[in-house]
């Protein structure tokens, strides 16, 4: 008689199915939490237990499970809760366009990561690194394409357009 192994028990993913509306129609309070959980949650990615992160963040960890639950896992009731390694959770952020900020829409953590990793190198380049910007010539974040034109991105920090305070030291003004 073969005796065959019982299949593994999958982890799932922590918390109920979302019941929330549409990021987009969530009171300012609401987005600002969902903000905080996704900080938290970035925290954990980095080795924090949910407790500190939800207290360095300035939000409880039931908001955290409410927002980011899909984004969590437990092994077993009563254990430690923990990050994913990524997640398809949608966040709403700004890089630079041809004539000021653009609004993307990223769909998951890697999206998100890589938009922040352009915003690095467009740092990178008005700091005087010339070569920051060529791994990103012809590519897209969620469906926009990158600006790597050194004119166009010198002319919006000068004017102030970059979505982001750092460059304001680069055009003169305060930071």
């Amino acid at each position: 008689m073969i005796k065959s192994k019982a299949p593994k028990k999958q982890r799932q993913p922590y918390g109920l199915p979302s019941r929330n509306p549409a990021i987009s129609r969530l009171p300012e309070r609401s987005q600002s939490a969902r903000n905080r959980a996704l900080n938290a949650l970035a925290d954990m990615r980095h080795g924090a237990l949910i407790s500190h992160a939800a207290q360095d963040n300035g939000v409880s960890q039931r908001t955290i499970k409410r927002y980011v639950g899909g984004a969590l896992l437990q092994n077993r009731p009563g254990g430690r809760i923990r990050a994913t390694k990524s997640d398809r959770l949608v966040r709403y952020l700004q890089i630079p366009g041809p004539h000021g900020p653009i609004d993307i829409t990223a769909h998951g953590s890697k999206e998100a990561s890589q938009a922040a990793r352009y915003k690095a190198a467009v740092n990178r380049f008005l700091g005087g690194d010339l070569k920051a910007l060529a791994p990103w010539h012809g590519k897209k974040i969620a469906g926009v394409e990158l600006i790597t034109a050194g004119i166009t991105l010198k002319g919006l920090a000068q004017k102030e357009l970059l979505p982001y305070s750092l460059y304001r030291s680069f055009s003169g003004g305060a930071a």
